[in-house]
Protein backbone atom coordinates (compact mmCIF):
# COMPACT_ATOMS: atom_id res chain seq x y z
CA UNK A 1 0.00 0.00 0.00
CA UNK A 2 1.58 3.39 -0.99
CA UNK A 3 -0.80 6.29 -0.29
CA UNK A 4 -0.76 9.91 1.28
CA UNK A 5 -3.77 10.87 3.45
CA UNK A 6 -4.41 14.73 3.98
CA UNK A 7 -4.70 15.49 7.92
CA UNK A 8 -4.79 18.86 7.47
CA UNK A 9 -4.70 21.76 4.57
CA UNK A 10 -4.90 25.12 5.94
CA UNK A 11 -2.80 27.85 6.73
CA UNK A 12 -2.92 30.32 9.22
CA UNK A 13 -5.17 28.59 11.77
CA UNK A 14 -7.82 26.29 11.10
CA UNK A 15 -11.23 26.96 9.69
CA UNK A 16 -14.47 24.95 11.01
CA UNK A 17 -13.72 20.83 10.55
CA UNK A 18 -10.34 21.53 9.14
CA UNK A 19 -6.93 21.23 10.24
CA UNK A 20 -3.70 23.11 9.53
CA UNK A 21 -0.57 21.47 7.03
CA UNK A 22 -0.11 18.02 7.90
CA UNK A 23 0.23 15.02 5.79
CA UNK A 24 0.51 11.04 6.22
CA UNK A 25 2.46 9.16 3.76
CA UNK A 26 2.66 5.68 3.93
CA UNK A 27 4.67 2.76 1.91
CA UNK A 28 4.45 -0.75 2.43
CA UNK A 29 3.90 -0.55 6.31
CA UNK A 30 6.43 2.52 6.67
CA UNK A 31 4.40 5.42 7.74
CA UNK A 32 6.24 9.44 7.59
CA UNK A 33 4.35 12.31 8.49
CA UNK A 34 4.70 15.85 7.12
CA UNK A 35 4.11 18.39 9.45
CA UNK A 36 1.91 18.88 12.34
CA UNK A 37 -0.48 22.04 12.31
CA UNK A 38 -3.32 22.65 14.47
CA UNK A 39 -5.37 20.06 14.69
CA UNK A 40 -3.67 17.18 12.86
CA UNK A 41 -2.43 15.18 15.86
CA UNK A 42 -6.11 13.67 16.63
CA UNK A 43 -6.25 12.76 12.79
CA UNK A 44 -2.55 10.91 12.78
CA UNK A 45 -3.73 9.46 16.12
CA UNK A 46 -7.18 7.68 14.57
CA UNK A 47 -5.30 6.58 11.42
CA UNK A 48 -2.65 4.78 13.82
CA UNK A 49 -5.04 3.45 16.17
CA UNK A 50 -2.99 4.79 19.24
CA UNK A 51 -3.18 7.68 21.45
CA UNK A 52 0.61 7.91 21.72
CA UNK A 53 1.97 7.63 17.78
CA UNK A 54 2.60 3.68 17.22
CA UNK A 55 3.39 2.59 14.45
CA UNK A 56 4.41 6.31 13.60
CA UNK A 57 8.04 5.26 11.99
CA UNK A 58 9.44 9.29 11.47
CA UNK A 59 8.23 12.66 11.39
CA UNK A 60 9.49 15.36 8.81
CA UNK A 61 8.64 19.41 9.72
CA UNK A 62 9.87 21.69 7.03
CA UNK A 63 9.46 24.77 9.48
CA UNK A 64 8.79 26.34 13.15
CA UNK A 65 5.45 28.59 12.37
CA UNK A 66 2.66 26.94 14.86
CA UNK A 67 0.40 26.34 11.90
CA UNK A 68 3.45 23.46 10.65
CA UNK A 69 4.41 22.55 14.31
CA UNK A 70 2.32 23.10 17.18
CA UNK A 71 0.98 19.45 16.98
CA UNK A 72 4.14 17.98 17.19
CA UNK A 73 4.26 19.19 20.41
CA UNK A 74 0.90 17.32 21.26
CA UNK A 75 3.24 14.28 19.72
CA UNK A 76 5.89 15.14 22.20
CA UNK A 77 3.64 15.30 25.23
CA UNK A 78 2.28 11.57 24.04
CA UNK A 79 5.39 9.87 23.77
CA UNK A 80 7.07 11.73 27.12
CA UNK A 81 4.15 11.02 29.77
CA UNK A 82 2.64 7.45 28.72
CA UNK A 83 4.30 6.05 31.19
CA UNK A 84 6.50 3.36 29.02
CA UNK A 85 9.87 3.50 27.94
CA UNK A 86 8.59 4.23 24.24
CA UNK A 87 11.51 4.19 21.21
CA UNK A 88 12.03 7.69 20.27
CA UNK A 89 10.86 8.82 16.58
CA UNK A 90 13.16 10.49 13.46
CA UNK A 91 12.46 13.69 13.45
CA UNK A 92 14.19 15.47 10.54
CA UNK A 93 13.45 19.21 10.99
CA UNK A 94 15.50 22.59 10.67
CA UNK A 95 16.78 23.31 14.63
CA UNK A 96 13.99 26.02 14.99
CA UNK A 97 11.42 22.98 15.42
CA UNK A 98 13.16 21.44 18.28
CA UNK A 99 13.60 24.70 20.24
CA UNK A 100 9.72 25.48 19.60
CA UNK A 101 8.66 21.97 20.99
CA UNK A 102 10.90 22.53 24.03
CA UNK A 103 9.89 25.92 24.35
CA UNK A 104 5.90 25.15 24.65
CA UNK A 105 7.04 22.27 26.65
CA UNK A 106 8.70 25.64 29.06
CA UNK A 107 11.25 22.87 29.36
CA UNK A 108 15.51 22.09 28.42
CA UNK A 109 15.62 21.05 24.92
CA UNK A 110 17.91 18.01 25.78
CA UNK A 111 14.39 16.66 27.02
CA UNK A 112 13.12 16.29 23.29
CA UNK A 113 15.84 14.02 22.97
CA UNK A 114 13.74 11.29 25.20
CA UNK A 115 11.25 11.91 22.41
CA UNK A 116 12.93 12.09 19.16
CA UNK A 117 15.99 11.48 17.65
CA UNK A 118 16.64 15.06 15.76
CA UNK A 119 18.13 15.39 12.56
CA UNK A 120 18.65 18.77 10.87
CA UNK A 121 17.08 20.00 7.82
CA UNK A 122 17.65 21.37 5.21
CA UNK A 123 20.66 18.16 4.22
CA UNK A 124 22.45 16.61 1.63
CA UNK A 125 20.28 13.61 2.05
CA UNK A 126 19.03 11.05 4.72
CA UNK A 127 17.72 7.10 3.92
CA UNK A 128 14.46 7.19 5.55
CA UNK A 129 13.01 3.57 5.48
CA UNK A 130 12.10 2.39 1.80
CA UNK A 131 12.93 6.27 1.31
CA UNK A 132 15.67 8.69 -0.17
CA UNK A 133 14.91 12.28 1.85
CA UNK A 134 16.42 15.14 0.49
CA UNK A 135 15.70 18.14 0.96
CA UNK A 136 16.23 22.22 -0.20
CA UNK A 137 16.03 25.35 1.69
CA UNK A 138 13.28 27.42 0.18
CA UNK A 139 12.49 31.52 0.50
CA UNK A 140 9.72 32.08 3.72
CA UNK A 141 9.96 34.37 6.78
CA UNK A 142 11.58 32.04 8.67
CA UNK A 143 14.16 28.95 7.47
CA UNK A 144 11.92 26.51 5.57
CA UNK A 145 12.74 22.64 3.90
CA UNK A 146 11.28 22.08 1.10
CA UNK A 147 10.93 18.11 0.94
CA UNK A 148 11.46 14.75 -1.40
CA UNK A 149 10.76 11.42 -0.58
CA UNK A 150 12.00 9.19 -2.96
CA UNK A 151 12.12 5.39 -4.20
CA UNK A 152 12.72 3.83 -7.25
CA UNK A 153 8.82 3.36 -8.07
CA UNK A 154 7.83 7.02 -7.03
CA UNK A 155 8.48 10.70 -5.59
CA UNK A 156 6.45 12.84 -3.86
CA UNK A 157 7.39 16.61 -3.09
CA UNK A 158 6.43 19.24 -0.57
CA UNK A 159 6.83 22.71 -0.02
CA UNK A 160 5.82 23.45 3.35
CA UNK A 161 5.49 27.68 2.75
CA UNK A 162 7.53 29.25 0.12
CA UNK A 163 7.57 32.15 -2.27
CA UNK A 164 8.93 31.46 -5.70
CA UNK A 165 12.08 30.01 -6.63
CA UNK A 166 13.82 28.23 -8.88
CA UNK A 167 14.83 25.57 -6.30
CA UNK A 168 11.26 24.40 -6.50
CA UNK A 169 11.32 22.89 -10.46
CA UNK A 170 14.29 20.87 -9.26
CA UNK A 171 12.56 19.80 -6.02
CA UNK A 172 9.03 18.49 -7.56
CA UNK A 173 10.69 17.28 -10.89
CA UNK A 174 9.23 14.59 -12.31
CA UNK A 175 6.97 14.22 -8.62
CA UNK A 176 4.21 11.67 -8.87
CA UNK A 177 2.58 14.05 -6.21
CA UNK A 178 4.17 17.83 -5.74
CA UNK A 179 2.15 19.08 -3.04
CA UNK A 180 2.61 22.87 -3.42
CA UNK A 181 1.64 25.85 -1.13
CA UNK A 182 -1.36 27.97 -2.43
CA UNK A 183 -1.65 30.27 -0.07
CA UNK A 184 -3.27 33.55 -1.44
CA UNK A 185 -3.13 35.64 1.58
CA UNK A 186 -5.02 38.82 1.31
CA UNK A 187 -3.21 42.10 2.15
CA UNK A 188 0.58 43.93 1.20
CA UNK A 189 2.96 41.29 2.82
CA UNK A 190 6.00 40.27 0.84
CA UNK A 191 5.61 37.59 -1.74
CA UNK A 192 6.88 34.71 0.16
CA UNK A 193 3.88 32.37 0.39
CA UNK A 194 2.72 31.28 -3.17
CA UNK A 195 -0.74 32.28 -4.79
CA UNK A 196 -2.32 28.97 -6.35
CA UNK A 197 -1.55 30.09 -9.56
CA UNK A 198 2.37 30.37 -8.73
CA UNK A 199 1.75 26.66 -7.04
CA UNK A 200 0.58 25.61 -10.76
CA UNK A 201 3.59 27.51 -12.31
CA UNK A 202 6.32 25.30 -10.25
CA UNK A 203 4.18 22.26 -10.81
CA UNK A 204 4.78 22.74 -14.66
CA UNK A 205 8.51 23.97 -14.69
CA UNK A 206 8.94 21.23 -12.42
CA UNK A 207 7.26 18.48 -14.79
CA UNK A 208 5.22 16.77 -12.26
CA UNK A 209 2.77 14.14 -13.00
CA UNK A 210 0.19 15.33 -10.13
CA UNK A 211 -0.36 18.90 -8.44
CA UNK A 212 -2.24 18.94 -4.53
CA UNK A 213 -2.51 22.66 -3.44
CA UNK A 214 -2.41 23.11 0.38
CA UNK A 215 -2.20 25.55 3.23
CA UNK A 216 -5.34 27.45 2.01
CA UNK A 217 -5.99 31.05 3.66
CA UNK A 218 -9.01 30.21 5.69
CA UNK A 219 -12.03 31.62 4.01
CA UNK A 220 -10.59 30.64 0.32
CA UNK A 221 -12.45 29.33 -2.48
CA UNK A 222 -10.71 26.12 -3.30
CA UNK A 223 -12.20 25.60 -6.34
CA UNK A 224 -11.24 28.54 -7.63
CA UNK A 225 -7.63 28.08 -6.65
CA UNK A 226 -8.01 24.57 -8.63
CA UNK A 227 -8.92 26.59 -11.56
CA UNK A 228 -6.33 29.50 -11.27
CA UNK A 229 -3.60 26.52 -10.87
CA UNK A 230 -5.49 24.91 -14.12
CA UNK A 231 -4.74 28.28 -16.17
CA UNK A 232 -0.68 27.11 -16.32
CA UNK A 233 -0.27 23.31 -15.33
CA UNK A 234 -1.65 20.65 -17.58
CA UNK A 235 -1.67 18.02 -15.48
CA UNK A 236 -4.31 16.73 -12.56
CA UNK A 237 -4.67 19.16 -9.89
CA UNK A 238 -6.01 17.99 -6.19
CA UNK A 239 -6.95 20.22 -3.04
CA UNK A 240 -5.74 19.50 0.23
CA UNK A 241 -9.22 18.52 1.71
CA UNK A 242 -8.99 16.91 5.38
CA UNK A 243 -8.99 12.96 4.67
CA UNK A 244 -8.23 12.79 1.32
CA UNK A 245 -6.45 9.60 0.10
CA UNK A 246 -4.70 9.64 -2.96
CA UNK A 247 -3.12 6.46 -4.26
CA UNK A 248 0.43 6.46 -5.09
Amino acid sequence: MRRLTVLGGCGAWPEPERACSGFLLEHDGFRVVLDLGYGTLPRLLAILGSTTGDGLDAVVVTHDHPDHVVDLHGLFRARLYDGRRLPRIPLFAPEAVVERVAALEDAERSLTERVFAWQPLPAAGYDLGPFRLESRPLPHYVPDAGVRLSTPELAVAYTGDTGPDPALAELGRDADLFIVDATDAPGDRPPLNLTARGAGEAAAAAGARRLMLTHFWPGNDRERARAAAAEVFAGEILVADEGAVVEL
